[in-house]
């Protein structure tokens, strides 16, 4: 007997409460395996796909691509169990397993169907994914219209492996009153539609209300609402008299007037949770900002060397990156004030034993800021390579929510983009971000002779509440000393 489970979105961790649908990998009618990837979702943080604990017919979808859906948000619907017609291949009652099993006993379901590890918060996973297999729409309703109704809730599960002709699906039992419909697709695609099930008379046994129902009167809806627009239109046309364009303002909800054809954008996704953090940064931390002009042709040069290194020896090439984040630990050490965070609630400043350098990387999903765990212990070679590393990833959208989290200090290169200077805005809850402007050629008194060096503009933006001005700026002069003069980095190696 099959039975149809409900998937909801699980916790992905991270203190995270909801995600975006961006891509859905099945359609309804399809067959899935346990632990066979159903949708792809963005967090506020990364792209995750999410694997389906249950093996069976997928019955329903809810959301639409685009869609932003809380966590414990009903996601889709799966059929599982012996389907009727199916030619031996289903297994018994007594080998179901619970989808929340691990496969313990040598004769549980959850072993014999492939087992189920605990990989989703709520749900068990881990059995090989399987082909794709859609049943017919009209199949799919017809199988719902036929299945018993009982009162029990389900709560077990198993794979249906059978022939594609003879795939059948069951309907979960439903409690909505006297309104003769079982199929969750059916309701979503009334709901979707604005179609009162109330109203419609089904076609199936004993008044059910179909699939085709809906279809029908969804069409019917339609062909009225354009008739009724035509009609409208007829009058108005014959009245109509030539005028002068205008370009009329409309007032949006919250009463910001905007121009006719106006596009508005969602804050969400990525794009949401940095706007989220920006603004709680500018809100609840009292930040300053100093800088200064430095001479970086003696950093060049040294990097220019490193990486001319040949032999045995010469490791991969060091990026200017790199020098400036191996800078930057050496500062903190020197200046563990900035390297701490605020507990508002305590009203306590919490200095932090280890730095975990964050770095700004621009990508087509947005800003992120990947974060070099332990960057205290690693020298500029290990810090570029995890650089490179973690900005991969980022330009793929494969950062995990673990990779993105827990900085204690942000580096922001701002100078990839042509510019010389900003004032950055502090990673919340960090205590401060230094910003890099691009390194080019000025004219600079250089041994008391004017000569062109290569400059470059360091930003310290710090939070007043952990250190004074005295203490941020003896943070950037030591790391504008370490640039201008990269042997006095040596003394603290």
């Amino acid at each position: 007997m099959a039975q149809v489970l409900e998937f909801k979105l699980p916790d992905l961790g991270e203190g995270l409460t909801e995600a975006e649908i961006v891509r859905w990998l099945v359609e309804v009618g399809d067959v899935v395996a346990i632990d066979q990837p159903v949708v792809e979702v963005e967090t506020a943080k990364a792209m995750v796909e999410v694997p389906c604990p249950y093996g069976g017919v997928v019955t329903a979808r809810f959301g639409e691509e685009g869609t932003e859906l809380p966590v414990g948000a009903p996601l889709l619907t799966v059929a599982v169990g012996a389907p009727e017609g199916a030619s031996g291949s289903a297994a018994s009652p007594s080998s179901s397993a619970s989808p929340s099993s691990s496969g313990k006993g040598s004769g549980s379901g959850a072993e014999s169907s492939g087992g189920s590890g605990n990989v989703l918060v709520g749900y068990g996973t881990g059995a090989p994914a399987a082909r794709r297999r859609r049943i017919r729409p009209d199949r799919l309703d017809r199988a719902v219209a036929e299945a018993p109704v009982s009162g029990a809730p389900v709560v077990e599960a198993q794979v249906v492996e059978a022939p594609v002709a003879e795939v059948l699906v069951a309907a979960a039992p439903v409690s909505d009153g006297p309104v003769p419909v079982v199929s969750p697709l059916v309701r979503r695609l009334a709901r979707q539609h604005d179609i009162d099930l109330r109203r419609l008379a089904g076609s199936g046994p004993d008044g059910l209300i179909l699939r085709a129902d809906v279809d029908r009167a969804i069409r019917t809806a339609e062909e009225t609402a354009a008739a009724t627009a035509r009609a409208a239109q007829a009058p108005a046309r014959s009245r109509a008299k030539p005028s002068t364009p205008s370009a009329p303002v409309a007032a949006a909800p919250n009463g910001v007037a905007a121009a006719a054809g106006a596009e508005r954008i969602p804050l969400r996704g990525v794009r949401g949770a940095v706007a989220d953090k920006l603004s709680r940064s500018r809100t609840e931390i009292p930040d300053a900002t100093c800088w200064v002009d430095a001479d970086a042709t003696e950093l060049m040069a040294v990097r220019a060397a490193m990486n001319a290194a040949t032999g045995p020896s010469a490791g991969p090439k060091v990026s200017v990156l790199a020098l400036l984040a191996r800078v930057c630990t050496a500062a903190l050490a020197r200046f563990p004030e900035l390297n701490a965070t605020v507990d508002t609630e305590a009203r306590e400043i919490v200095r932090l034993p280890g730095v975990h350098l964050g770095f700004a990387a621009q990508t087509e999903r947005g800003l992120v800021v990947p974060v070099v765990r332990d960057a205290h212990t690693r020298n500029a070679e290990s810090i570029g390579a995890e650089i490179a590393r973690l900005t991969e990833l980022a330009r793929t959208g494969k950062l995990s929510p673990a990779q993105l989290t827990g900085g204690t200090f942000t580096l922001n290169n701002y100078g990839v983009f042509g510019v010389d200077g900003s004032t950055p805005i502090i990673n919340h809850p960090e205590a401060a971000m230094l910003g890099v402007g691009r390194i080019m050629p000025k004219p600079w008194v250089h041994q008391g002779e004017l000569a062109v060096r290569q400059v470059v503009q360091l930003s310290l933006t710090f939070d007043h509440r952990v250190c004074d001005g005295g203490t941020a700026g003896g943070f950037l002069r030591y790391v504008a000393d370490c640039v201008e003069q990269p042997a006095v980095l040596l003394r603290t190696l």
